[in-house]
C-alpha cells in the first residue's frame, strides 16, 4: 500500500533570504486576501460563485498587469497558485461541513489572513522546480539555496515542500513523500490502553506510563517570561523580544511533548499486533476544571500517532465508543457497577474481584475492540442498562422491565415474579401498556393496531 508521509526539518536563512521569505509570506497572503474578497463581494451583489479558473485570472494573471499588483511577480507563481488553492480547499470544507458531506465539527468559512499570525507558510510543488542540492542545501525559486540541518534521508523524492516559520522565529522545511509500506513481521500480543491524567497511558497488561507533565513542570519559567511580558511597552522593540522569549519557551514544552509521545507510540505498535484505545472527547473534556492537564497530556495527538503508525506497519488500531462504561465494567463477570468519584482508584465487584480502576477499564477497552472487530457481531456499546429509582425519568406508576447487557430480563423492585409481562397499566383498568418503547408487548400491541390485528 503506498502512503503518502511528511518530514520536517529545520532549515537556516541567510539574512537576505528572509528577507525574500518575508516577501513570499506576504505575496501569497495578498492573493488569498483578494480571492477571498472577491468572492465576498460576488456573494453580498448576488452574482455567482466565482470559479477557480476565473478566481487565478483576476487575482493572479490580470493583477501583476497593474501597477498596485505588480509586486506579485517578484516571487514565484506556485506560491500564489497554492495561495488560491488553499482558500479553495477551505470553501470546499465549508460547504461540505454545510452539505453534511463532511463529518465532524462544523467548519467555519475561511476568514483573512494577517501579517500578524503566529504562523507564516508557502508551498512549492513540482512545477516549481524546487531541488535537494548534493550538498545537502535546498533550492527555492527566486530565493536560493537554503541550508537544511537533515537528522534523517528522505525515502524517495519529494512531491512537495512547505517553508514554514512560526511564533519564534524559526524555519522549517516540510516535504511530503510517497513511500510503500514497512511491514513489522506479526506478533501474538493485543493491547488495550487506558489513557489519564496521573498515569499518561495505563496497559491491559498492567503496564502503567507516568504523565511527564512538560508544561506543568514549565510553568515556573513561563510564568516568569509572561509576568516580563507584561511589563514592557506595547509596540516596543523590547516587548517584540520578549513575544519571541515566551514562543520559545511554549515551543520547547511542545517538542519535548511531541518527541516522548513518538516515542511511546511506536514502541507501542512495534511490540503489539492490534491496539485499542477510548475514542476520547478531549474538546469537551478541554471545558472542565480539568483542562490545563487535559491539554498537557495530548491524547489527541498520541492516538493520531498510534493510528497512522498502525496503518502503516500493518497493524489493527481501533477505537471504543467513548460512551463504553469501561471504568465501572467489571472485566471478570461484566456486571456494570454505579458510577465512581475520580478519587476511587481501586474498588471490589459483588462477583468476588478486586480490581485497580485504569487496569480494569484497559482490559475491557481491550475486549470490546476485539469484539467489535471479530466476526461474531459483539456490539461494544451495551445495551440499556436498569437505573435506581432515584435516577428513574418514567412514570412512577410504572414498572416496566428493562434488560441487561446479557439480554436477560431483569425485574426492578418487588416485582411479582408471576405477574403479567408489563406490570405499567393506566388506572382505569383498560389493560393497555403504558410503558416506553422499551417494552415488548408495548411494541406488540402497536404493531398490531397498525396491523388491524387485536394482540393477545
Amino acid at each position: 500500500m503506498v502512503v503518502q508521509l511528511r518530514y520536517q526539518f529545520r532549515v537556516y536563512p541567510t539574512p537576505g533570504q528572509q528577507i525574500e521569505l518575508a516577501r513570499a509570506f506576504g505575496c501569497a497572503r495578498v492573493v488569498f486576501n483578494d480571492g477571498l474578497r472577491l468572492r465576498q463581494m460576488a456573494r453580498e451583489a448576488g452574482e455567482k460563485y466565482i470559479s477557480e479558473g476565473d478566481l487565478s485570472k483576476r487575482v493572479i494573471t490580470q493583477a501583476k498587469a497593474t501597477e498596485e499588483r505588480a509586486w506579485l511577480g517578484e516571487v514565484s507563481v506556485v506560491v500564489l497558485q497554492q495561495a488560491l488553492a488553499d482558500l479553495n480547499t477551505a470553501y470546499r470544507n465549508f460547504f461540505n461541513s454545510l452539505s453534511g458531506k463532511r463529518q465532524g465539527r462544523k467548519v467555519a468559512p475561511p476568514r483573512f489572513r494577517s501579517r500578524k499570525d503566529n504562523r507564516q507558510a508557502i508551498r512549492f510543488t513540482r512545477n516549481a522546480r524546487f531541488k535537494v542540492l548534493d550538498n545537502g542545501r535546498l533550492r527555492l525559486p527566486k530565493i536560493g539555496d537554503l541550508a537544511v540541518r537533515w537528522s534523517r534521508n528522505l525515502p524517495s523524492e519529494p512531491t512537495s515542500v512547505t517553508v514554514i516559520k512560526d511564533t519564534a522565529g524559526r524555519y522549517f522545511a516540510s516535504f511530503v513523500v510517497t513511500t510503500d509500506d514497512e511491514t513489522l513481521p506479526p506478533v501474538d500480543s493485543e493491547i488495550g490502553v487506558d489513557l489519564g491524567l496521573t498515569h499518561f497511558a495505563v496497559m491491559s497488561d498492567g503496564t502503567k506510563v507516568t504523565a511527564p507533565k512538560f508544561l506543568r513542570r514549565a510553568a515556573r519559567r513561563l510564568r516568569r517570561l509572561q509576568q516580563a511580558l507584561s511589563r514592557k511597552a506595547k509596540g516596543s522593540n523590547r516587548r517584540k523580544k520578549a513575544v519571541v522569549q515566551v514562543a520559545r519557551a511554549h515551543a520547547r514544552v511542545a517538542d519535548t511533548r511531541r518527541d516522548w509521545q513518538h516515542k511511546l507510540s511506536t514502541a507501542i505498535i512495534r511490540d503489539n499486533q492490534a491496539v485499542y484505545v477510548e475514542d476520547l472527547c478531549v474538546a469537551g473534556l478541554g471545558r472542565t476544571r480539568l483542562a490545563k492537564s487535559v491539554h498537557d497530556a495530548g491524547w489527541a495527538g498520541f492516538t493520531g500517532m498510534l493510528e497512522y503508525k498502525a496503518q502503516r506497519h500493518g497493524r489493527i488500531f481501533g477505537r471504543v465508543d467513548r460512551f463504553f462504561p469501561s471504568t465501572r465494567m467489571c472485566s471478570g463477570c461484566a456486571r456494570i457497577n454505579d458510577k465512581m468519584a475520580l478519587n476511587v482508584r481501586e474498588w471490589d465487584c459483588p462477583c468476588g474481584s478486586h480490581h485497580d480502576r485504569d487496569v480494569n477499564a484497559a482490559k475491557n477497552v481491550k475486549a470490546a475492540g476485539q469484539a467489535d472487530f471479530n466476526d461474531r457481531g459483539a456490539q461494544v456499546r451495551p445495551g440499556f442498562v436498569p437505573a435506581p429509582r432515584s435516577e428513574a425519568v418514567t412514570h412512577p406508576d410504572a414498572a416496566c422491565s428493562t434488560r441487561s447487557v446479557e439480554g436477560i430480563l431483569v425485574l426492578q423492585g418487588e416485582e411479582d415474579v408471576n405477574a403479567s409481562p408489563c406490570a405499567a397499566r393506566t388506572a382505569n383498568g383498560s389493560g393497555r401498556c403504558a410503558c416506553s418503547a422499551r417494552c415488548g408487548r408495548g411494541e406488540s400491541r402497536r404493531r398490531a393496531r397498525a396491523s388491524g390485528v387485536r394482540a393477545g
